[in-house]
């Protein structure tokens, strides 16, 4: 279960976003955030601690619970799996409309020292498309299917960054090419295990994917999965 934003911390994003695209997510956007919603800097600071970078995920999560809400309104019973990822992609970026804020965020996730964080939010959205189209995997799938779809979820935000083309069709058309490569990847797998030459490696490796299980929600662990010993 997501956590919502805690509403002092969305107040304080909210009155960040005019500065972001002047000075990104910095110190200086954070402390005009605090003047601008009547907050002192050291009050501020007990429920965002990490100044700007606070709000910066922050801004991640609003769009994300912003693309939550409007996806589950739409009707998606009779669209194929890769009908209903498409539309959840394509929605979730177009629900980002301060492209500027996202640039900003691109750019300071992408230093070293908060790269982790950056690709924890977009593995986060990548496992919220997955859930709200109806993902039932428990194995490694669940693995894999994330990893996938934070690659192409990725990639088509960058382009859209750069996309002056009316509407972002432009964009559209480089995520329908990204899914169509994913698409080529699952019938090359699928292939391969029909290969004889391949199918002891296969069987192997099979018996000890199966072994990976999804995250379990009811254990309190660091840990990304676990092993069914």
């Amino acid at each position: 279960m997501r956590r919502p934003i805690d509403p002092k911390i969305l107040e304080l994003m909210l009155a960040a976003l005019p500065n972001v695209a002047f000075d990104g997510w910095s110190n200086s956007t954070f402390v005009a955030a605090c003047k601008e919603a009547d907050i002192s800097e050291e009050k501020a600071r007990l429920f965002c601690p990490r100044g700007a970078l606070d709000l910066a995920v922050a801004f991640h999560k609003w769009g994300n619970e912003q693309f939550e809400t409007a996806f589950k309104a739409k009707d998606i019973s009779q669209l194929k799996v890769r009908e209903k990822i498409r539309k959840a992609v394509e929605l979730r970026i177009v629900l980002a409309s301060d492209k500027e804020a996202v640039r900003r965020g691109v750019v300071l996730f992408s230093l070293p020292v908060y790269a982790f964080e950056g690709s924890r939010l977009i593995w986060d959205t990548s496992d919220l498309i997955w859930e709200l189209i109806g993902d039932n995997s428990e194995d490694y799938n669940w693995y894999s299917k994330r990893t996938i779809l934070s690659a192409v979820y990725g990639s088509t935000v960058l382009y859209w960054l750069g996309d002056n083309s009316e509407g972002s069709e432009e964009t559209w058309h480089f995520l329908d090419r990204r899914i169509e490569d994913v698409m080529r990847f699952e019938k090359a797998k699928v292939q391969l295990k029909t290969n004889k030459l391949a199918n002891n490696f296969n069987g192997i490796t099979r018996n000890f994917l199966k072994k990976i299980k999804r995250p379990d929600k009811n254990v309190d662990t660091n840990l990304p999965g676990y092993l069914d010993t």
